[in-house]
């Protein structure tokens, strides 16, 4: 950041914060007495009033448990996963004031215990000292923790890096590498360690990098705390890789808490602030492996098994010996892909002509069928869907569809017992493809659906997290055909028992 942006930014920080926290000069001291009380009595309330700028959208309740622990344990390490756009840092800011401020109910009395000593840390001094200036900014001008807890610019020095405000609470920011030894105000040490985006894309592709810093976190950083004194530690950060400081962290903090931009039901984390449209826009805009580490705190390797797809343009349809459509309809959670894939065989090679890959409803996947049929037009197709335990209500749409349409979509179960996903997929279609066996339809290249068939068999890797239904699917798919030209035996590419019977729906 250059001289003239930090200044810029400074300025921005200093207007909202003044603009935000216009106070009541004429309010009695005995009611502004009780406000305050009611105000210490709720964290949530006491964000709302002192940063209307920051805590603009009404918390998540992901948001509000994790105030609650840190505020109830004087002494406690937390990391706190939580993705892009979830306000890690803007609500461990709002704690930390609170802390200084009003402090932890001490366990069994009236009394407070406030925190003295706030140590910030990030990959670089400069990151730390950006992720500080809110807080000096607060500090100086904020209208509301002025009038209600007195004026905190102290006498002293106060930098872009450190100050130490007029009640004697001192803030410092470190950039990780340097020397934090030695940091303390008067006596204190530091009772607050903010550890804030300590990894870096770049250093985490070093393990040497990344064990390095992790040693200098655990010695230098950590070790500037009082053995004798409670002190809250926070780590704030995503999982850009599997091998990084904040992933390290979990295996000392007394929690961990990961929250990503979808929960598991694949809505919202944050609704209040975050609906869906706005978060389809924003993952529209990025690669698959991009937004599983940004949003999803799910590091890949891309190419670890598929280290790139090959395309060549369909064949005519005619020119076909087979043609198997094939349904995965990922039911395990909603925020699975459903999955459909139409792949022919031509000579020795097998090409994935149409994919249709969303996370969407039953209905629209019915839909999905309908557009291959018309495609098609009146040629021969098996159609196959992964047989699932909520195949009745499958069976009553498809049906229901039927009867609308005036057309029966002639769909299968495969009712094969199916090994290990991962293994499936691995075994059968790896080598085809390295072999040049395998392809995708070159001119559906740039269809969006095609392209995330692409990212998740890039994104294909033993223990990952990565979506896969789009790679299950073409498995079904070249599976069935291996099946009906009597090749799975014969060319070594038999990877599950054979289904003993067919259920078509």
């Amino acid at each position: 950041m250059t001289e003239k942006q930090r200044i810029d930014k400074w300025n921005l920080f200093v207007k909202m914060v003044l603009d935000g926290t216009l106070t009541n000069e004429e309010e009695p001291q005995e009611e502004r007495a009780q406000r305050i009380a009611q105000l210490e009595s709720d964290p949530e309330e006491w964000f709302q009033y002192y940063f209307p700028r920051f805590a603009f959208a009404p918390a998540a309740n992901f948001h509000k448990e994790a105030t609650k622990r840190v505020l109830e344990h004087p002494e406690w390490c937390e990391v706190r996963m939580w993705s892009r756009e979830l306000a890690k840092s803007t609500r461990t800011m709002m704690e930390v004031f609170y802390l200084v401020l009003v402090g932890h109910p001490a366990a069994g009395s009236k009394q407070k215990l406030s925190k003295r000593c706030v140590l910030l840390i990030s990959n670089s001094l400069d990151n730390a000292s950006r992720l500080l200036m809110p807080y000096r900014a607060n500090l100086e001008y904020n209208r509301r923790i002025i009038q209600d807890y007195g004026k905190q610019s102290g006498d002293g020095t106060w930098t872009s890096s450190e100050f130490i405000t007029a009640s004697g609470v001192s803030f410092r920011a470190v950039g990780i590498g340097q020397s934090p030894r030695g940091t303390r105000n008067e006596e204190a040490r530091p009772d607050i360690l903010i550890f804030d985006d300590a990894d870096t894309d770049v250093d985490c592709l070093n393990p040497e990098t990344v064990a390095r810093k992790w040693r200098w976190i655990e010695e230098a950083a950590i070790g500037t705390r009082s053995v004798s004194v409670p002190t809250s530690i926070i780590f704030c950060g995503n999982r850009i890789a599997t091998d990084s400081c904040i992933q390290r962290a979990t295996e000392i903090a007394d929690h961990v808490h990961e929250v990503n931009i979808r929960g598991k039901n694949g809505m919202s984390s944050w609704p209040e602030k975050n609906n869906e449209e706005d978060i389809d826009r924003v993952l529209r805009q990025k690669s698959y492996a991009a937004q599983q580490k940004e949003y999803f705190n799910n590091p890949i390797v891309e190419g670890s098994v598929f280290k790139e797809m090959a395309y060549k343009p369909a064949r005519h349809l005619d020119d076909y010996s087979i043609l198997v459509c094939y349904t995965d309809p990922s039911y395990k959670t909603n925020a699975d892909y459903k999955a459909t894939v139409l792949v022919g065989k031509w000579k020795h090679e097998f090409h994935i002509l149409k994919c249709f890959l969303e996370q969407t409803t039953t209905a629209r996947m019915i839909e999905w069928h309908y557009k291959i049929m018309d495609y098609l037009e009146n040629r021969s197709c098996y159609y196959y869907m992964e047989q699932v335990f909520m195949q009745d209500v499958i069976i009553k749409e498809i049906s229901e569809a039927g009867k609308r349409t005036g057309r029966s979509i002639p769909i299968r179960g495969d009712t094969r017992r199916k090994p290990d996903k991962f293994m499936r997929i691995e075994s059968l279609l790896e080598p085809m493809n390295r072999n040049g066996e395998l392809f995708l339809n070159k001119n559906e290249e740039h269809d969006n659906s095609m392209r995330r068939l692409a990212e998740q068999f890039q994104a294909l890797a033993p223990g990952s997290h990565a979506h896969d239904d789009g790679p299950d699917a073409v498995e079904g798919a070249v599976w069935i055909i291996a099946e009906k030209l009597k090749l799975a035996n014969t060319s070594g590419i038999a990877m599950g028992l054979r289904a003993t019977t067919e259920k078509r729906f």
